[in-house]
């Protein structure tokens, strides 16, 4: 049986991105979120299909929560301690800029005043032979 379309092979047609006149056979369609879409464009306009369009199209299982969670008890108290001032704990941590160690007093309970700059100077000697 026949078909009912010719076979194209000699037809001209335009690029529906840029205009550009090309051979029908060598326009491809367009797939957008895994869909063919009645575009034709060129080989230079033809890109594939964009995978960050394809997000919530599938199901994404992340679990985070952990069931029956228990504390973490290897810590001494961390953070502010009841008479105002940091913990002793591994959370506690301690800021270093502008000056180093210097809290102000709104964030003095929070930021503890221990912290030393240190510096050296020392020489370099180049020699040549």
């Amino acid at each position: 049986m026949a078909s009912k379309y010719s076979s194209g092979k000699h037809s001209i047609a335009e690029c529906d991105r840029c205009g550009q006149r090309y051979k029908l056979t060598q326009l491809r369609k367009l797939t957008i979120k895994t869909k063919q879409v009645s575009i034709k464009v060129c080989p230079e306009c033809w890109e594939p299909d964009q995978p960050q369009l394809q997000l919530g199209l599938y199901p994404v299982s992340d679990p985070q929560a952990v069931r029956e969670p228990r504390p973490d008890t290897s810590y001494a108290a961390s953070g502010v301690g009841v008479d105002g001032y940091a913990g002793d704990g591994s959370r506690q941590f301690q800021w270093g800029w502008a000056p180093v160690g210097g809290s102000r007093l709104f964030d003095a309970v929070l930021t503890q005043n221990d912290l030393v700059a240190q510096g050296q100077v020392g020489t370099v000697t180049i020699s040549t032979n």
